[in-house]
C-alpha cells in the first residue's frame, strides 16, 4: 500500500471514528432530552391531578356541610350560611339550594324565575352529580362546573382544577376516567388532548411532547411544544464537541471514559454532599415600618467544583425524594453558624431563618443537631427561626409535635411560601406557629387585575387573626412594599431590598443597615419604609 492510499484510508477512518460515535452521542442526547422533558411533563401531570383532587374534595365537603344546615330554606339565615360557606372555601364560586329540580336560592339570594337543574354528566364514587360545563344564570359570570348532591349544588371555577404553577408554554388538562373534559389550562390542543386522555402515556409528535397520567378516577395530561427541546438539547450537546477532536486518536478510551464520566443526578448529588459542595447566601428581610435589615433566610446553593452554582430547583427535589435533604440541611445549619457566629453574638436582634424538610418535620431529627451545633457558639436559640412550607403539615400530628418541641427550645417557628400547598385553616390555627410567610406568587398580583389579586389580603387578614406576624416574599418594586405597608404587615424580603447575598455581602449589607438605623434614631429622624 502506498503513502497515498495510507493516508486515505487513514482519513477515511478517521472519518468515520468521529461521525458515526458523534453521530450516536447527538442521537443520544436527544433522547435523553426529549427523556427528561416527558419526566417533567408527568410531574406537570401529577401534580394537576394533586390539584384537582383538592379543589373537588372541598367542594364535595362544602356540599356534606350544605346537607347538614340546620335554617329554614332560602331563609335569611340559610343564604347567608351558603354565602360563608362560598367565602370559606377557595375552590367554590357559589352555593345554591333545589327544591324537586329547580334552584330556589343561592349564596347570591332567593332566586327569580325558573331555573332548572342542569343534565348531570357524570356521579363522582362519593354520589355528588357533576355537569361539566353550565351557565350559571344567577351571577352571570364565565361557564362553571356543577356539583350537586341531594339538595344543595356548588359551582366551581374549572381553572381551579388546572391551577398550578406552571410554565406558559405547558399546556394542561384534566378528565375524568370516562374521558369527560373537566377543564385546561394555556388552550391545549383538544384533539391530541382527547387522544392522550384516551391512551394514557408518553408520545412525540411532529409539534409536540405529551405526557398522560391516569391515577384513580382522574387522567392529567400535559402538553408542550417540541421548539422547548432545542435550548435544552444543545446544552446537552455542548460539552460532546471536543469528544470529535479526540475520538479519531482514541475511540475505545473515549468511550470508557465518556460512559465512566456520565454520573446519574442522583450520584452527582450523593458525591457532592460527601464532599460539602453546599454553600448558603442569605436574603435580607426588612422590617417595612424601619427598613432596618432584621435577619435573613438561609438559602443553600450547590456550587460544583468548576465555580458554577446549581440551582435550588434543580436538585432540592431530588434531595428531598432521596433522603438527602437531611445531610444538606445538616450542612446549611453548620454554614450559618460558621459565616455569622460574631454577628448573632454580638447582636441578640438578629435572626436567622433556617427550612426544615418535610422528612425533618416528621422526625423532629434536626432538632438535637442544631442544638449540638448551637452549643458554646454563643448563639441563643430565638436568633435561629425554623421554617417549613405545608408540605411538612401533611402528617399534622407529626408537625405539631416537632414544631411545639422547636418552640420549647427557644426557636421561633414559621410557615414558607404560604397559599401554594394544601394546609386547611383548621391544621393552622391548631400548629404551633409565630410567622406565616406569603408567597411571591400571591405578593406578584399586588396591583394587578388577576384570578388570585384578592387573596392577598385574606392571608393578611387571616394571619393577624391568629396573631401571627407576617412576612411578604418576592417584594421587587415599591408599590408593592406600599400596600403591605398599609395593610400592617410586619417584615419583607425580595429584590426590592436586596438579592440574596453571600456571607461577607450580607454581614456588610446588614451593618450598614443598623449604622443608618442608629443615625436616623440619634438625628431623631422617623425611618418608613
Amino acid at each position: 500500500m502506498n503513502r497515498r492510499r495510507v493516508i486515505a484510508v487513514a482519513v477515511v477512518l478517521a472519518v468515520l471514528g468521529t461521525a458515526l460515535p458523534m453521530a450516536a452521542m447527538f442521537y443520544f442526547s436527544w433522547m435523553r432530552t426529549v427523556h427528561q422533558e416527558q419526566k417533567r411533563l408527568e410531574l406537570f401531570a401529577r401534580h394537576t391531578i394533586m390539584r384537582a383532587n383538592h379543589s373537588l374534595k372541598q367542594a364535595t365537603e362544602a356540599l356534606q356541610i350544605a346537607d347538614k344546615f340546620n335554617v329554614a330554606p332560602c331563609s335569611k339565615e340559610h343564604v347567608l350560611e351558603m354565602r360563608k360557606l362560598a367565602v370559606n372555601t377557595r375552590s367554590v364560586e357559589e352555593v345554591g339550594y333545589f327544591e324537586n329540580g329547580f334552584l330556589k336560592c343561592t349564596s347570591w339570594g332567593v332566586t327569580e324565575g325558573t331555573i332548572r337543574q342542569v343534565p348531570v354528566d357524570f356521579t363522582t364514587p362519593e354520589g355528588v352529580q357533576i355537569a361539566i360545563r353550565m351557565k350559571p344564570k344567577v351571577s352571570m359570570s364565565e361557564p362553571m362546573m356543577a356539583m350537586h348532591f341531594k339538595s344543595h349544588n356548588v359551582l366551581v371555577d374549572p381553572v381551579r382544577l388546572v391551577d398550578i404553577v406552571a410554565d406558559p408554554s405547558v399546556q394542561l388538562a384534566i378528565a375524568n376516567d370516562k374521558g369527560a373534559l373537566l377543564a385546561t389550562l394555556n388552550n391545549p390542543d383538544l384533539a391530541l388532548t382527547a387522544a392522550a386522555v384516551a391512551k394514557p402515556g408518553n408520545s412525540i409528535s411532529e409539534d409536540h411532547l405529551v405526557a398522560s397520567t391516569r391515577e384513580g378516577n382522574w387522567i392529567a395530561v400535559a402538553i408542550a411544544p417540541r421548539t422547548v427541546l432545542l435550548g435544552k438539547l444543545r446544552n446537552e450537546q455542548m460539552w460532546m464537541l471536543p469528544l470529535g477532536l479526540l475520538i479519531a486518536a482514541a475511540i475505545v478510551g473515549l468511550v470508557v471514559w465518556f460512559s465512566r464520566r456520565r454520573l446519574s443526578p442522583l450520584g452527582e448529588l450523593s458525591i457532592a454532599v460527601q464532599n460539602r459542595e453546599f454553600i448558603v447566601h442569605y436574603q435580607p428581610i426588612v422590617e417595612l415600618k424601619t427598613g432596618q435589615c432584621v435577619g435573613a433566610e438561609a438559602l443553600v446553593r450547590w456550587r460544583r467544583p468548576d465555580g458554577t452554582l446549581v440551582r435550588p430547583d434543580l436538585f432540592i427535589p431530588l434531595a428531598e425524594e432521596s433522603g438527602l435533604i437531611l445531610p444538606i440541611t445538616d450542612q446549611v445549619v453548620e454554614s450559618v453558624v460558621r459565616d455569622l457566629n460574631a454577628l448573632l453574638v454580638a447582636d441578640r436582634s438578629l435572626h436567622i431563618a433556617i427550612n426544615l424538610s418535610a422528612l425533618d418535620i416528621k422526625t423532629a431529627r434536626i432538632l438535637p443537631v442544631i442544638g449540638q451545633l448551637l452549643e458554646h457558639t454563643g448563639i441563643e436559640p430565638q436568633q435561629i427561626s425554623l421554617e417549613t412550607t405545608e408540605r411538612g403539615f401533611m402528617d399534622v400530628a407529626s408537625a405539631r409535635s416537632t414544631l411545639a418541641k422547636a418552640r420549647e427550645l427557644g426557636h421561633t417557628v414559621a410557615i414558607d411560601d404560604f397559599g401554594t400547598g394544601y394546609s386547611s385553616l383548621s391544621n393552622l390555627q391548631s400548629l404551633p406557629l409565630d410567622t406565616l410567610k406569603i408567597d411571591k406568587s400571591f405578593i406578584d398580583t399586588i396591583g394587578m387585575d388577576s384570578a388570585t389579586s384578592s387573596v392577598t389580603p385574606h392571608i393578611i387578614g387571616m394571619a393577624k387573626s391568629l396573631n401571627l406576624k407576617i412576612v411578604a416574599e418576592g417584594v421587587e418594586t415599591q408599590i408593592q412594599a406600599d400596600y403591605l405597608l398599609g395593610r400592617d404587615v410586619d417584615y419583607a424580603q425580595g429584590w426590592l431590598f436586596s438579592k440574596a447575598l453571600p456571607a461577607f455581602d450580607f454581614i456588610a449589607y446588614y451593618r450598614r443597615s443598623k449604622n443608618q438605623q442608629n443615625w436616623l434614631v440619634s438625628s431623631g429622624i422617623p425611618r418608613v419604609a
